[in-house]
Protein backbone atom coordinates (compact mmCIF):
# COMPACT_ATOMS: atom_id res chain seq x y z
CA UNK A 1 0.00 0.00 0.00
CA UNK A 2 1.27 3.10 -1.54
CA UNK A 3 4.94 1.38 -1.68
CA UNK A 4 6.12 1.84 -5.65
CA UNK A 5 8.22 -1.04 -7.11
CA UNK A 6 10.92 -1.15 -9.49
CA UNK A 7 9.34 -2.64 -13.10
CA UNK A 8 13.10 -3.34 -14.86
CA UNK A 9 13.66 -6.44 -12.78
CA UNK A 10 16.50 -8.60 -14.47
CA UNK A 11 15.65 -12.64 -14.85
CA UNK A 12 17.65 -13.05 -11.87
CA UNK A 13 15.51 -10.81 -9.58
CA UNK A 14 12.64 -12.04 -11.38
CA UNK A 15 13.15 -15.46 -10.36
CA UNK A 16 14.21 -14.50 -7.11
CA UNK A 17 10.66 -12.33 -7.05
CA UNK A 18 9.17 -15.92 -7.98
CA UNK A 19 10.64 -18.12 -5.27
CA UNK A 20 9.80 -15.56 -2.77
CA UNK A 21 6.48 -15.36 -3.67
CA UNK A 22 6.15 -18.64 -3.71
CA UNK A 23 7.36 -19.23 -0.20
CA UNK A 24 5.17 -16.56 0.41
CA UNK A 25 2.33 -18.57 -0.26
CA UNK A 26 3.03 -21.83 1.04
CA UNK A 27 3.97 -19.94 4.43
CA UNK A 28 0.28 -18.71 4.03
CA UNK A 29 -1.11 -22.19 3.33
CA UNK A 30 0.16 -23.21 6.55
CA UNK A 31 -0.97 -20.73 8.80
CA UNK A 32 -4.06 -21.33 7.56
CA UNK A 33 -3.66 -25.08 8.44
CA UNK A 34 -2.61 -23.69 11.74
CA UNK A 35 -5.89 -21.95 12.10
CA UNK A 36 -8.06 -24.44 11.37
CA UNK A 37 -6.26 -26.99 13.43
CA UNK A 38 -6.43 -24.55 16.43
CA UNK A 39 -10.31 -23.81 15.52
CA UNK A 40 -10.42 -27.72 15.41
CA UNK A 41 -8.66 -27.74 19.11
CA UNK A 42 -11.00 -25.25 20.62
CA UNK A 43 -14.29 -26.84 19.13
CA UNK A 44 -13.18 -30.34 20.74
CA UNK A 45 -12.61 -29.01 24.34
CA UNK A 46 -15.89 -28.92 26.23
CA UNK A 47 -15.10 -26.07 27.94
CA UNK A 48 -14.83 -23.68 24.97
CA UNK A 49 -17.46 -22.48 22.38
CA UNK A 50 -15.56 -20.17 20.11
CA UNK A 51 -18.27 -20.71 17.33
CA UNK A 52 -22.02 -20.64 17.04
CA UNK A 53 -23.56 -22.39 20.09
CA UNK A 54 -24.51 -22.31 23.12
CA UNK A 55 -24.63 -24.30 26.91
CA UNK A 56 -26.20 -23.65 30.12
CA UNK A 57 -24.87 -19.75 30.89
CA UNK A 58 -24.63 -18.79 27.53
CA UNK A 59 -25.23 -18.18 23.88
CA UNK A 60 -23.11 -17.34 21.28
CA UNK A 61 -23.98 -16.65 17.66
CA UNK A 62 -22.01 -14.45 14.36
CA UNK A 63 -23.15 -13.59 11.15
CA UNK A 64 -20.81 -12.38 7.88
CA UNK A 65 -22.31 -9.24 6.91
CA UNK A 66 -21.90 -7.87 3.08
CA UNK A 67 -18.67 -6.07 3.57
CA UNK A 68 -16.41 -9.94 3.07
CA UNK A 69 -15.16 -12.62 5.14
CA UNK A 70 -16.68 -12.40 8.34
CA UNK A 71 -13.80 -10.61 10.79
CA UNK A 72 -15.55 -11.80 13.80
CA UNK A 73 -14.29 -13.83 15.65
CA UNK A 74 -15.70 -15.05 19.79
CA UNK A 75 -15.27 -17.24 22.95
CA UNK A 76 -16.69 -18.71 26.24
CA UNK A 77 -14.16 -20.49 28.34
CA UNK A 78 -16.05 -21.99 31.18
CA UNK A 79 -13.99 -23.26 33.99
CA UNK A 80 -11.41 -20.55 33.29
CA UNK A 81 -7.79 -20.53 34.73
CA UNK A 82 -9.22 -24.06 36.79
CA UNK A 83 -11.15 -21.63 39.27
CA UNK A 84 -14.28 -22.58 40.44
CA UNK A 85 -17.37 -19.83 39.25
CA UNK A 86 -14.99 -18.77 36.47
CA UNK A 87 -15.90 -17.99 33.05
CA UNK A 88 -13.72 -15.74 30.33
CA UNK A 89 -15.62 -14.60 27.40
CA UNK A 90 -14.27 -12.02 24.34
CA UNK A 91 -15.70 -11.08 21.07
CA UNK A 92 -12.87 -9.53 18.77
CA UNK A 93 -14.13 -6.99 15.76
CA UNK A 94 -11.16 -7.43 13.12
CA UNK A 95 -10.64 -4.92 10.11
CA UNK A 96 -8.42 -4.71 7.07
CA UNK A 97 -6.90 -7.48 5.00
CA UNK A 98 -6.03 -9.60 7.44
CA UNK A 99 -8.15 -8.62 10.00
CA UNK A 100 -9.74 -12.01 10.25
CA UNK A 101 -6.68 -13.83 11.31
CA UNK A 102 -5.80 -10.68 13.72
CA UNK A 103 -8.90 -11.70 15.42
CA UNK A 104 -8.73 -15.57 15.14
CA UNK A 105 -5.24 -15.19 16.38
CA UNK A 106 -5.96 -13.23 19.53
CA UNK A 107 -9.32 -15.13 20.55
CA UNK A 108 -7.19 -17.99 20.27
CA UNK A 109 -4.00 -16.54 22.61
CA UNK A 110 -4.76 -14.02 24.67
CA UNK A 111 -7.14 -16.16 26.89
CA UNK A 112 -4.36 -18.46 27.83
CA UNK A 113 -1.59 -15.99 28.30
CA UNK A 114 -3.93 -14.27 30.76
CA UNK A 115 -4.67 -17.49 32.43
CA UNK A 116 -0.72 -17.72 32.62
CA UNK A 117 -0.30 -14.48 33.83
CA UNK A 118 -3.18 -14.64 36.44
CA UNK A 119 -1.74 -17.85 38.00
CA UNK A 120 1.72 -16.29 38.42
CA UNK A 121 0.49 -13.40 39.94
CA UNK A 122 -1.78 -15.56 41.83
CA UNK A 123 1.22 -17.71 43.13
CA UNK A 124 3.79 -14.83 43.58
CA UNK A 125 0.86 -13.27 45.50
CA UNK A 126 0.30 -15.83 48.32
CA UNK A 127 4.12 -16.90 47.97
CA UNK A 128 4.75 -13.19 49.60
CA UNK A 129 1.91 -12.71 51.34
CA UNK A 130 -0.96 -14.99 53.44
CA UNK A 131 -3.36 -16.87 51.35
CA UNK A 132 -6.50 -15.10 50.66
CA UNK A 133 -9.96 -16.74 49.51
CA UNK A 134 -11.74 -14.96 46.63
CA UNK A 135 -15.52 -15.30 48.51
CA UNK A 136 -18.47 -13.51 47.06
CA UNK A 137 -18.47 -11.86 50.21
CA UNK A 138 -15.13 -10.66 51.56
CA UNK A 139 -14.46 -7.44 49.43
CA UNK A 140 -11.55 -5.82 50.99
CA UNK A 141 -10.87 -2.18 50.15
CA UNK A 142 -8.63 -0.54 47.53
CA UNK A 143 -10.96 2.34 45.97
CA UNK A 144 -14.12 2.80 45.36
CA UNK A 145 -16.03 1.27 41.64
CA UNK A 146 -17.21 4.41 39.79
CA UNK A 147 -19.65 1.18 38.09
CA UNK A 148 -21.95 0.64 40.52
CA UNK A 149 -20.45 2.08 44.16
CA UNK A 150 -19.24 -1.27 45.48
CA UNK A 151 -15.05 -0.96 46.86
CA UNK A 152 -13.16 -3.31 44.24
CA UNK A 153 -11.62 -6.59 46.17
CA UNK A 154 -8.18 -6.65 46.84
CA UNK A 155 -7.43 -8.93 44.10
CA UNK A 156 -8.75 -6.78 41.77
CA UNK A 157 -5.18 -5.62 41.52
CA UNK A 158 -3.93 -8.65 40.58
CA UNK A 159 -6.36 -9.49 37.90
CA UNK A 160 -5.63 -5.42 36.26
CA UNK A 161 -2.33 -6.34 36.36
CA UNK A 162 -2.62 -9.60 34.77
CA UNK A 163 -5.17 -8.11 31.76
CA UNK A 164 -2.74 -5.36 31.11
CA UNK A 165 0.29 -8.12 30.76
CA UNK A 166 -1.35 -10.36 28.84
CA UNK A 167 -2.15 -7.42 26.14
CA UNK A 168 0.94 -6.30 26.57
CA UNK A 169 2.33 -9.67 25.41
CA UNK A 170 -0.32 -10.47 22.91
CA UNK A 171 0.56 -7.35 20.80
CA UNK A 172 4.25 -8.81 21.20
CA UNK A 173 3.47 -11.66 19.56
CA UNK A 174 1.47 -10.39 16.65
CA UNK A 175 4.66 -7.99 16.38
CA UNK A 176 6.51 -10.58 15.24
CA UNK A 177 4.06 -13.46 13.79
CA UNK A 178 5.61 -15.10 11.15
CA UNK A 179 2.53 -15.89 8.57
CA UNK A 180 0.37 -12.40 9.89
CA UNK A 181 0.92 -8.99 8.42
CA UNK A 182 -0.53 -6.98 11.20
CA UNK A 183 1.32 -3.65 9.14
CA UNK A 184 -2.61 -2.62 7.82
CA UNK A 185 -4.72 -5.34 9.88
CA UNK A 186 -6.07 -5.19 13.21
CA UNK A 187 -8.83 -6.14 16.19
CA UNK A 188 -10.65 -4.85 19.08
CA UNK A 189 -11.22 -6.95 22.42
CA UNK A 190 -13.94 -6.74 24.78
CA UNK A 191 -13.38 -9.35 27.29
CA UNK A 192 -14.35 -10.04 30.92
CA UNK A 193 -13.41 -12.37 33.57
CA UNK A 194 -16.21 -13.72 36.14
CA UNK A 195 -15.51 -15.39 39.32
CA UNK A 196 -18.79 -15.67 41.53
CA UNK A 197 -19.76 -12.58 41.68
CA UNK A 198 -16.80 -10.85 40.76
CA UNK A 199 -16.99 -9.25 37.15
CA UNK A 200 -13.63 -7.52 35.30
CA UNK A 201 -14.11 -5.98 32.17
CA UNK A 202 -11.14 -5.40 29.67
CA UNK A 203 -11.59 -3.41 26.46
CA UNK A 204 -9.54 -2.34 23.73
CA UNK A 205 -11.53 -0.41 21.01
CA UNK A 206 -15.22 -0.18 20.61
CA UNK A 207 -16.75 -3.42 20.77
CA UNK A 208 -19.26 -3.06 23.81
CA UNK A 209 -20.09 -5.13 27.15
CA UNK A 210 -23.69 -3.95 28.58
CA UNK A 211 -25.45 -5.64 31.92
CA UNK A 212 -28.94 -6.35 31.64
CA UNK A 213 -30.25 -5.55 35.29
CA UNK A 214 -33.79 -5.03 37.22
CA UNK A 215 -34.48 -1.29 38.14
CA UNK A 216 -36.58 -1.17 41.31
CA UNK A 217 -39.76 -1.09 39.60
CA UNK A 218 -39.14 -4.56 38.39
CA UNK A 219 -38.03 -3.41 34.84
CA UNK A 220 -34.78 -4.50 32.72
CA UNK A 221 -32.78 -1.63 31.78
CA UNK A 222 -29.58 -1.51 30.54
CA UNK A 223 -26.11 -0.20 32.04
CA UNK A 224 -23.44 0.62 29.75
CA UNK A 225 -20.09 -1.54 30.94
CA UNK A 226 -17.64 0.13 28.43
CA UNK A 227 -16.50 2.96 26.88
CA UNK A 228 -16.57 3.27 22.57
CA UNK A 229 -12.57 4.11 22.61
CA UNK A 230 -13.27 6.37 19.67
CA UNK A 231 -10.24 8.78 18.36
CA UNK A 232 -12.90 11.79 18.92
CA UNK A 233 -12.87 10.92 22.71
CA UNK A 234 -10.75 14.05 24.37
CA UNK A 235 -8.50 12.06 26.86
CA UNK A 236 -8.01 9.70 22.91
CA UNK A 237 -7.36 12.80 20.74
CA UNK A 238 -4.92 14.32 22.88
CA UNK A 239 -3.21 11.32 22.78
CA UNK A 240 -3.02 10.91 19.18
CA UNK A 241 -2.04 14.64 18.38
CA UNK A 242 0.39 14.24 20.98
CA UNK A 243 2.21 11.44 18.43
CA UNK A 244 1.43 13.67 15.32
CA UNK A 245 -1.59 11.35 14.67
CA UNK A 246 -4.28 13.25 13.19
CA UNK A 247 -8.68 13.04 14.39
CA UNK A 248 -10.79 13.86 11.39
CA UNK A 249 -14.05 12.99 9.96
CA UNK A 250 -14.26 12.87 6.02
CA UNK A 251 -16.87 14.74 4.24
CA UNK A 252 -18.59 11.53 2.86
CA UNK A 253 -18.35 10.13 6.66
CA UNK A 254 -19.18 13.54 8.76
CA UNK A 255 -20.58 11.45 11.71
CA UNK A 256 -17.47 8.99 11.99
CA UNK A 257 -13.88 10.32 13.30
CA UNK A 258 -10.87 8.24 12.54
CA UNK A 259 -7.25 8.83 13.33
CA UNK A 260 -4.95 9.12 10.26
CA UNK A 261 -1.23 8.95 9.52
CA UNK A 262 0.30 12.57 9.68
CA UNK A 263 0.81 12.94 5.79
CA UNK A 264 -1.45 10.20 4.66
CA UNK A 265 -5.29 9.97 4.33
CA UNK A 266 -5.19 6.15 3.68
CA UNK A 267 -5.96 4.22 5.88
CA UNK A 268 -8.32 5.91 8.52
CA UNK A 269 -9.17 3.88 11.66
CA UNK A 270 -12.26 4.17 13.44
CA UNK A 271 -11.02 3.31 16.90
CA UNK A 272 -8.20 4.63 19.17
CA UNK A 273 -7.03 1.30 21.10
CA UNK A 274 -6.81 -2.40 18.96
CA UNK A 275 -4.44 -4.89 18.88
CA UNK A 276 -2.65 -5.00 15.67
CA UNK A 277 -2.26 -1.74 13.09
CA UNK A 278 1.68 -1.65 13.46
CA UNK A 279 1.21 1.22 10.69
CA UNK A 280 -0.52 3.28 13.40
CA UNK A 281 1.37 2.90 16.61
CA UNK A 282 4.04 5.06 16.56
CA UNK A 283 1.45 8.05 15.77
CA UNK A 284 -1.25 7.25 19.14
CA UNK A 285 -2.86 3.75 18.22
CA UNK A 286 -2.19 1.47 21.62
CA UNK A 287 -3.41 -1.80 22.80
CA UNK A 288 -3.28 -0.75 26.50
CA UNK A 289 -7.18 -2.22 27.72
CA UNK A 290 -9.40 0.35 29.50
CA UNK A 291 -10.43 -2.27 32.91
CA UNK A 292 -13.50 -2.05 35.19
CA UNK A 293 -14.67 -4.00 38.18
CA UNK A 294 -17.91 -4.53 38.99
CA UNK A 295 -19.94 -6.71 41.59
CA UNK A 296 -22.96 -8.74 40.44
CA UNK A 297 -25.66 -8.36 42.66
CA UNK A 298 -28.83 -10.44 42.35
CA UNK A 299 -30.85 -7.80 40.05
CA UNK A 300 -28.03 -8.21 37.45
CA UNK A 301 -29.70 -10.65 34.94
CA UNK A 302 -27.60 -11.09 32.16
CA UNK A 303 -23.93 -9.55 30.50
CA UNK A 304 -24.19 -9.10 26.47
CA UNK A 305 -20.61 -8.89 24.76
CA UNK A 306 -21.22 -7.87 21.02
CA UNK A 307 -19.06 -5.78 17.92
CA UNK A 308 -19.78 -2.68 16.67
CA UNK A 309 -22.09 -4.07 13.86
CA UNK A 310 -24.59 -4.53 16.19
CA UNK A 311 -24.12 -0.83 18.39
CA UNK A 312 -24.21 0.47 15.19
CA UNK A 313 -28.35 -0.19 14.42
CA UNK A 314 -29.80 -0.97 18.04
CA UNK A 315 -29.38 0.85 21.23
CA UNK A 316 -28.44 -0.58 24.80
CA UNK A 317 -31.73 -0.60 25.38
CA UNK A 318 -33.05 -2.38 22.75
CA UNK A 319 -30.43 -5.08 22.79
CA UNK A 320 -31.22 -5.85 26.48
CA UNK A 321 -35.44 -6.06 25.39
CA UNK A 322 -34.59 -8.35 22.71
CA UNK A 323 -32.85 -10.20 24.65
CA UNK A 324 -35.35 -10.23 27.55
CA UNK A 325 -38.07 -11.52 24.59
CA UNK A 326 -35.79 -14.23 23.09
CA UNK A 327 -37.06 -17.95 22.43
CA UNK A 328 -34.78 -19.21 24.58
CA UNK A 329 -31.68 -18.75 26.74
CA UNK A 330 -29.56 -21.34 23.74
CA UNK A 331 -31.44 -18.86 21.11
CA UNK A 332 -30.57 -15.06 22.57
CA UNK A 333 -27.66 -14.63 20.92
CA UNK A 334 -28.87 -15.82 17.42
CA UNK A 335 -32.27 -13.72 18.27
CA UNK A 336 -29.75 -10.73 18.88
CA UNK A 337 -27.89 -10.86 15.63
CA UNK A 338 -30.67 -11.14 13.41
CA UNK A 339 -32.41 -8.09 15.07
CA UNK A 340 -29.78 -6.57 14.17
CA UNK A 341 -29.29 -7.81 10.51
CA UNK A 342 -32.99 -6.93 10.66
CA UNK A 343 -31.97 -3.04 11.56
CA UNK A 344 -29.12 -2.60 8.92
CA UNK A 345 -32.01 -3.33 6.21
CA UNK A 346 -34.33 -0.89 7.56
CA UNK A 347 -32.08 1.45 9.04
CA UNK A 348 -28.95 1.41 6.68
CA UNK A 349 -30.19 0.14 3.79
CA UNK A 350 -27.91 1.85 1.07
CA UNK A 351 -25.20 0.65 3.53
CA UNK A 352 -23.22 -2.86 3.60
CA UNK A 353 -24.25 -4.62 6.66
CA UNK A 354 -21.19 -5.07 8.89
CA UNK A 355 -20.47 -8.58 10.24
CA UNK A 356 -21.90 -9.18 13.48
CA UNK A 357 -21.10 -11.40 16.62
CA UNK A 358 -22.80 -11.42 20.19
CA UNK A 359 -22.19 -12.88 23.46
CA UNK A 360 -25.06 -13.44 25.91
CA UNK A 361 -24.18 -14.73 29.07
CA UNK A 362 -27.21 -15.48 32.03
CA UNK A 363 -25.75 -14.44 35.73
CA UNK A 364 -27.88 -16.85 37.16
CA UNK A 365 -27.04 -19.89 35.35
Amino acid sequence: MGIRMSTGASKFGASEKLTERFLRKSRKREALALEATDDELLAQNPDRICSNGSNTMASLYTKQGRKGVNQDAMILWEGFCSMEETVFCGVFDGHGPNGHLVARRVRDSLPSRLACELQELFSSYCAEAKPMTISNDSIISLEISETNGRKEPEMFTLWRDSFLKACIVMEKELRVHPSIDCSYSGTTAVTIFKQGRHLVIGNVGDSRAILGTKAENGTLVAVQLTVDLKPNLPQEAERIKQCKGRVLAMRDEPNVHRMWMPDNNSPGLAMARAFGDLCFKEFGLIAVPDIFYRFLTYTDQFIVLATDGIWEVLSNAEVVDIVSRAPSRATAARHLVRSAVRSWRLKRSLSRADDCAAICLFLDA
